[in-house]
């Protein structure tokens, strides 16, 4: 029997476990306390897309006179999706590939509304093969049926989220108390039936939900009632990112009728001292607790009575996927975007570099939180040892690095381990758009196995990543996206709009730049939403600063989101349709030459903003100046060196002549036989395997030992040649 279940409630994702009861599960392995972990939401995902819960769907009491012809039309083609779900869901685990074919013949799967925004396949997946074709397919299929579901049945439902409406901004506890006493959902007995089986085979002490966002919250609270129902003895807590942002002026006593502690920020200390105090003999009143939120003489207490420290991240060991069923995940693909499938396609362990953010200063960000004020990195071996446990442990060499923001220097430093220890691993995480971002240590990132990076460009306005603190400008983001693109690595920006002050024209011209920056290739994705004021950011501490007006509302239970005016009186809303269509064709490549005016139905300013407004950024090259601190990467393993003379006017030099062979190029160059052989030696003793990197200057001072005015060298056409194909790289 193991004491604990860390459970993540419906829904998350359907590629990969959200991580947080894996780092949990991987902290209590340290202190060798035993226990068990459950995805919920993908459990209950497998059994309602399956034949028996798909026949349950269709069997469910419906009015189908009043649904929609879509509802109707897949309501008469039910046989065909009972016939069909199991095949598609094992496609979609990557266990039944051969059925690509047959969904790609177009006549294969039942098609409903979503088939009619279908893309043009050939020009959408020319680049993305058979089977991503299939799981886009495959993907419109599922969210017919589950239009289907919202429709008909349960109205909350959503692949990614349940009842979020509720969760959202939630100061009163009442409409969710009320909707918990309520009847049950026909989402909620898939949830409840497979809980009841978990509980009877695990018999924990101690349930934990991770509750990342608002919506998980109702699966949450609709479990814990389950438990406090059926298993009164079993005592009950959350933490998560939801509690940690909008749980943290908790009031109101009656969550307590479904929860005995809430835990906020970093779970690892409050819930070993939890563990601890539920197995000892302690009154609550005794109890030793970090951060924790629980009842007392019918009041809501925050007790941090624990002088103990948080763990250190070093500490916190690797994290622990047991339990989880990683080989039923689905892989799905919303849009023909390779990009924007990394979030939904394929199964990635997730790690993280550093926790909290180096930077800290956005505006708009919660940076008065511990999981982004607290900055603390790992380092590169002790991360890269933990991929390597994760890969014994998954089968699987996917990393996501879950960072607020990696920082430049780390990610820098991982890469070189990963090369150092030969591995093959393929990664991706967000970051801001820094200048430390050279071409060479894009092209050093790619090399390690970096596939994409996703970063906030926020407003694609100067004046407003100023207001903001964001501390780069469009033409430093346009610069940076083009040194990840021309190194092969995929780029996403996170893009905001109605920001305190901003002016139509700012957000006409801000879509401009989007625009331009699609066009010129150097933007593979983007996502935009609508600013939101929350409450632990510098806006929603001191919202008069930044021009806008807090509705204020009495607070019992969440807060986060802090609904406000703007003086400029502007709705930002009216934005939303027009920048995400124009964004969705940009992200496909199509429909650049539009002018911005034909994605709205009101009248719009023109841009300010020139047409080679990127392009001209993108003129302004790299300072190649001697930077005698720049640490040297030597990457030429795979090399031939022949020696040969030169007869010119009469004279005999003695020459050598160096091939390297690159993976996709062969670059040849002479040298004189000395500076040759010299090169060929700094190459040895600078390999990655040392890890100890040679700055300029040094290499400088060890090349004039033998040879004059190192410059000359330096800057020479073999040199150059070097540097230009990624032997040499400096950073």
């Amino acid at each position: 029997m193991k004491d604990l279940l860390l459970i993540t409630p419906p829904f998350t994702q359907l590629n990969t476990p959200y991580p947080a009861t894996a780092y949990i599960k991987g902290f209590l392995n340290t202190k060798y306390i035993s226990s068990h972990q459950m995805d919920l939401g993908i459990e209950v995902i497998l059994a309602l897309f399956s034949k028996e819960g798909i026949q349950k769907v269709f069997d469910e009491n419906l009015d189908l006179r009043n649904a929609s012809e879509n509802g109707q039309r897949i309501f008469a083609l039910r046989e065909e999706y009972i016939k069909t779900i199991d095949q598609v869901l094992l496609f979609l685990q990557n266990q039944n590939p051969t059925l690509a074919r047959q969904i790609c013949s177009m006549n294969f799967l039942p098609e409903a509304s979503r088939f009619n925004q279908l893309d043009d396949m050939e020009f959408a997946f020319g680049n993305m093969g058979l089977q991503d074709k299939a799981k886009h397919l495959a993907t419109l299929y599922l969210e017919d049926i589950s239009d289907f579901i919202v429709e008909n049945i349960d109205a909350d439902f959503g692949f990614s989220r349940y009842a979020e409406r509720i969760g959202q901004s939630a100061n009163s506890f009442d409409e969710l108390y009320l909707k918990l006493n309520s009847a049950y959902t026909f989402i909620d007995y898939f949830t409840l039936k497979i809980l009841g089986e978990k509980m009877e085979t695990f018999k924990p002490k101690l349930v934990c939900f991770s509750v990342p966002f608002p919506g998980n919250l109702y699966a949450a609270f609709r479990s814990a009632q389950f438990i406090k129902s059926n298993y009164p003895h079993v005592k009950i807590a959350m933490g998560g990112g939801f509690p940690n942002t909008e749980l943290r002026e908790l009031k109101d006593p009656r969550v307590f009728e479904f929860f005995d502690f809430i835990t906020l920020d970093d779970g690892e200390l409050p819930l070993e001292l939890l563990f601890y105090h539920i197995n000892s003999n302690k009154n609550q009143s005794e109890g030793e607790f970090k951060r924790t939120f629980l009842l007392e003489n019918g009041e809501v207490v925050y007790k941090n009575n624990s002088t103990r420290f948080d763990y250190k991240q070093a500490f916190v060991g690797t994290p622990d996927y047991t339990d989880l069923l990683l080989d039923r995940y689905i892989s799905v693909i919303e849009i023909a975007n390779p990009m924007h499938s990394l979030w939904s396609d394929g199964r990635w362990n997730k790690l993280t570099m550093a926790h909290g953010c180096y930077w800290g200063k956005c505006t708009f960000c919660d940076i008065s939180l511990d999981y982004i004020k607290t900055y603390e990195p790992i380092s590169a071996k002790i991360l890269v040892d933990r991929m390597e446990e994760l890969i014994a442990q998954t089968g699987e060499s996917g990393f996501h690095f879950v960072d607020e923001a990696a920082p430049p220097a780390l990610m820098r430093e991982v890469a070189l381990e990963i090369l150092r220890r030969n591995l093959v691993v393929t990664w991706w995480t967000n970051i801001r758009f820094e200048k430390s971002f050279s071409r060479d240590l894009c092209f050093l990132l790619k090399v390690s196995g970096c596939v994409a990076v996703s970063g906030g460009l926020e407003v694609a306005s100067d004046r407003l990543l100023k207001l903001i603190d964001k501390g780069v400008s469009v033409e430093q983001v346009a610069q940076v996206t083009r040194n990840f693109t021309e190194a092969g690595i995929m780029v996403h920006a996170y893009l905001m709009y109605g920001y305190p002050t901003q002016t139509v024209q700012e957000t006409v011209d801000s879509l401009e730049m989007v625009r331009q920056l699609f066009e010129m290739g150097i933007l593979q994705s983007g996502f935009w939403h609508q600013f939101a004021m929350t409450a632990h950011s510098p806006i929603g501490k001191n919202p008069e600063e930044f021009g806008v007006a807090p509705i204020l509302k009495d607070i019992m239970f969440a807060h986060n989101d802090i609904d406000f005016t703007d003086k400029t009186g502007i709705d930002h809303s009216q934005f939303s349709f027009g920048l995400k269509k124009s964004l969705l064709n940009y992200m496909h490549g199509i429909n650049f030459d539009l002018p911005l005016k034909d994605w709205f139905d009101f009248k719009i300013p023109r841009t300010s903003i020139h047409p080679d407004y990127i392009h001209d950024c993108l003129l302004v090259e790299e300072n190649f100046k001697f930077k005698g601190n720049s640490k040297l990467i030597f990457l030429g393993k795979n090399l031939l060196a022949e020696d040969f003379s030169r007869v010119k006017k009469g004279n005999v030099f003695e020459m050598t002549r160096l091939i390297f062979h690159l993976k996709t190029n062969i670059v040849k160059l002479e040298m004189e036989k000395e500076k040759a052989h010299w090169l060929l030696k700094i190459f040895d003793e600078n390999s990655t395997e040392n890890p100890k990197k040679i700055t300029l200057q040094n290499l400088k001072n060890q090349y004039e030992e033998n040879f004059d005015d190192f410059e000359l060298f330096w800057f020479s056409k073999p040199v150059q040649q070097l540097k230009e194909n990624g032997v040499i790289l400096s950073l």
